[in-house]
């Protein structure tokens, strides 16, 4: 690998969009946590920060000057290697660093990074430059779904930006795609970037099935709920029957029956439900007990892979039947960076596609991503499989 211009453009580009995402926020915005797995969009910044200076200036430019020793404690998230960290619930609770000083931490790491890689060029720095773009991507889509959660649990429901459009139409009619049975090879298969828990190319034998190429709708989902869905302990996992009593759980995230009448909160404040968007906001528990319902059921991640040339992508991330599991070889990195994927392997889900809130030039067919089954604020969907 070469060091081009493109990658340091990338960088700057990927850099000016988190920014450009956190422009409409109020400084109060900044620093609010509702619950554990939202993050303050401060941390984000800083996080994302953080990753450049701790990877790459430190271990790799010469006389670097860290900008703050505080720092790596406060914006590290959960790498051991590297050291002791705030615990996640207590990211809401640093009201210090301020968001000033937080920008200018990230101008200063943005100009030692431009710096350094005007003076050295070799395929190490480069393969760290990109994965600490893509790493930064990861928490763009995490910092609009933070920020949506943030706003959505403010008693005002206030609007977030017109220019953000959380609630897309597929226009197309639904349709069965039919797969043969046969052997299909999955996993990533070229030059491109990817993460490692996407490598390991490997064969799988796929009975034959079919698959929808079109997501679950507002209206469809709608029926489910009116149908008493919610109430119906046998079409849902015991532990998502349990998740379902212990929470109240009878809609979406973020929808609300006012008067009779369904809305849900969106980046552009509060609207009526349009039958015709694809839902989103749901759980693995909700989109199993969905697809149980439909008497159908949801495809596994490999189905998914093998099926995803014959329909639309990217709207939502998909929900699939798959335990998240290492392909056949895989091996986590040495160091800090070999504990991005492979040790979060257990009790959690894998869901395919992208979404909205996913930024350009990030996702692909092949990619993994992973969350547990009650979690439903990023923007969830579901395609059903038979």
């Amino acid at each position: 690998m070469i060091i081009t211009d493109s990658l340091l453009d990338f960088f700057l580009e990927t850099r000016s969009h988190t920014e450009a995402i956190c422009e409409p926020l109020e400084i109060e915005d900044y620093v609010v946590q509702p619950v554990v797995d939202v993050s303050p969009p401060k941390w984000h910044l800083g996080h994302t920060t953080w990753f450049f200076e701790e990877f790459i200036l430190k271990p790799h430019a010469a006389n670097y000057t860290e900008f703050n020793a505080d720092f790596s404690f406060v914006f590290n998230s959960y790498y051991e290697t590297v050291g002791k960290r705030v615990v996640r619930s207590d990211r809401g609770n640093l009201s210090r660093p301020s968001v000033k000083k937080v920008y200018e931490y990230r101008n200063y790491v943005t100009e030692g990074i431009k710096k350094l890689f005007s003076e050295t060029q070799n395929d190490e720095l480069n393969a760290l430059l990109e994965i600490g773009i893509h790493h930064e991507k990861q928490h763009q889509e995490l910092l609009l779904t933070d920020i949506k959660y943030i706003l959505g649990n403010n008693p005002l429901l206030p609007k977030y930006s017109n220019s953000f459009k959380d609630h897309p139409i597929e226009s197309h009619q639904q349709d069965w795609i039919s797969i043969a049975s046969g052997n299909y090879e999955i996993g990533h298969n070229s030059t491109d970037f990817c993460y490692d828990n996407e490598l390991g190319r490997h064969k799988v034998y796929l009975h034959s099935y079919e698959i929808s190429n079109k997501l679950v709708t507002n209206g469809e989902f709608l029926e489910f709920i009116e149908e008493g869905g919610y109430q119906r302990f046998n079409i849902w996992h015991a532990e998502g029957w349990d998740w379902v009593n212990q929470h109240k759980v009878s809609a979406p995230l973020y929808w609300h029956n006012v008067d009779g009448t369904w809305y849900h909160y969106t980046a552009n404040g509060l609207q009526k439900i349009d039958d015709s968007v694809p839902v989103t906001h749901i759980s693995y528990f909700e989109a199993f007990a969905y697809a149980q319902w439909k008497g159908h059921r949801l495809p596994t991640e490999f189905e998914w892979e093998v099926a995803q040339g014959f329909f639309p992508w990217g709207k939502r991330w998909e929900w699939t039947e798959s335990a998240y599991l290492p392909y056949p070889n895989f091996q986590k990195a040495e160091g800090a960076l070999g504990e991005y994927n492979g040790k979060f392997m257990v009790n959690q889900k894998v869901l395919r596609g992208g979404s909205v809130a996913t930024p350009s030039k990030h996702t692909r067919h092949t990619y993994r991503n992973f969350f547990h089954p009650q979690l439903r604020w990023q923007f969830t969907g579901i395609r059903l499989a038979k």
